[in-house]
């Protein structure tokens, strides 16, 4: 079933069409995304890396579960979802915590991805040995410090997605508020 998105405007409101993936992606269409970080009690973060089949960054690290959300669909529920098809794991709504909301433009070959994007945190421990990755999707998983991640970001996004939006708000959660 082809995916079918929402289409926003420039302000991000929503304009009462809806567009296809590929035609968001080929036409720079508006549309929306959610990502979250999960953070155990230790204040590691559980990190995913991407597919190398990904047209986006294939082999990088990637925000611990994200996507697009579907046509008459609230960003909680695609995110609940995503984390179910990417990863394995049921989350609820009571383990998400609503971050902040942003909007990102990438450009790469043919594709112009417009997101306004919702971000999430998760405080849950995950036992990473009980994970079902999206094979597609996803090529493994894998817990990083505070410090492997601070590092990482200050070394130019060192193995990451160009998300730069997304790495540099993590910084200041790990910086501000993970002891």
């Amino acid at each position: 079933m082809e995916e079918k998105f929402d289409v926003l405007n420039e302000r991000g409101e929503f304009t009462g069409e809806v567009a296809t993936r590929e035609e968001c992606h080929k036409n720079g269409l508006w549309h929306r995304a959610v990502y979250a970080f999960v953070i155990d009690d230790n204040g590691n973060v559980l990190l995913q890396k991407r597919s190398a089949n990904k047209k986006l960054w294939p082999n990088l690290w990637d925000v611990t579960a994200g996507g697009h959300v579907d046509s008459g669909e609230f960003g909680r529920q695609a995110l609940i979802r995503e984390f179910k098809e990417e990863l394995g794991i049921d989350i609820t709504d009571d383990d998400i915590k609503y971050l902040v909301s942003s909007t990102s433009i990438n450009e790469k070959g043919d594709i112009i991805n417009k997101h306004y994007n919702e971000c999430y945190m998760v405080t849950k421990n995950i036992d990473i040995s009980k994970i079902k990755l999206q094979e597609e999707e996803v090529s493994e998983v894998r817990y990083f410090t505070k410090e492997e991640l601070l590092k990482r970001i200050e070394n130019n996004y060192d193995g990451l997605t160009e998300k730069t939006g997304a790495w540099n708000f993590l910084k200041k959660i790990l910086e501000n508020y993970i002891k």
